[in-house]
């Protein structure tokens, strides 16, 4: 009730008229059944604007920081991310991933859409960053298609570290749902994850128009070095 609540009578409405989303291709979103929704992570506005326009109820795996903040601040955060229907994941230790897993094909089993950033972080600095393989993991052992969708703008309205975001125009752009039947039952094997992930990642990139750094964001934003690749950036049309 609260996540319909927020969707079409508050924070629905607000986000349209704030900031003017221009939508491409959101009928390659499945009406019905359960599927991935894999984008980019540019902004934590990102959390509000892309369920604010799908006509289905979306559940993102949000992590667990979300939940478990300090003082007032911290206890109205975690209401607001519960009742809309986030799950929490903790992403230290070696079962983090694993962890995430299990959640995100608990709601592909109810036949929902669930959402997830591959890059499991947003981007300090706008770039699009190599993806983990745990959306090949879901994708595969759930038989369900990805949808790759790519926020275009949010950076610039609320980067890192911005409380408020400015009030401008974006973009959500959705591609065509990503098929891997083929790899049925090859979930175990490393390679055939990294190249499903490459693929969803390559989607989000012709969509998005970023450029590429062909690195973990968590390695890159602790200093460790980068390998970018250039890509011309995506404008709004």
């Amino acid at each position: 009730m609260f996540y319909n609540l927020l969707k079409y009578v508050v924070l629905g409405p607000l986000l349209r008229v704030l900031f003017r989303p221009r939508i491409e291709g959101l009928e390659n979103v499945p009406a019905s059944g359960a599927a991935i929704v894999a984008g980019n992570h540019l902004s934590f506005s990102d959390h509000f604007l892309m369920p604010a326009i799908l006509r289905r109820r979306i559940t993102f795996l949000a992590k667990a920081e979300y939940f478990t903040g300090p003082g007032l601040k911290g206890r109205l955060t975690a209401f607001f991310f519960r009742s809309a229907g986030q799950i929490p994941v903790d992403r230290s230790g070696k079962e983090a991933g694993q962890a995430a897993i299990r959640e995100g094909l608990r709601v592909l089993g109810r036949g929902e859409l669930l959402g997830i950033y591959p890059e499991g972080t947003r981007s300090h600095d706008g770039r699009l960053y190599k993806g983990k393989v745990g959306v090949a993991v879901m994708a595969l052992k759930a038989g369900v298609p990805v949808v790759p969708c790519a926020m275009i703008g949010t950076f610039e309205a609320q980067p890192p570290g911005r409380k408020l975001p400015r009030l401008r125009p974006v973009g959500i752009r959705f591609g065509k749902p990503m098929d891997f039947s083929r790899f049925a039952g090859m979930e175990g094997e490393r390679a055939v994850l990294r190249a499903v992930t490459d693929e969803i990642m390559y989607e989000i990139l012709a969509l998005s128009g970023q450029e590429y750094v062909d690195e973990y964001a968590a390695v890159v934003k602790e200093g460790k070095g980068e390998r970018q690749r250039r890509f011309p950036r995506a404008p709004l049309s």
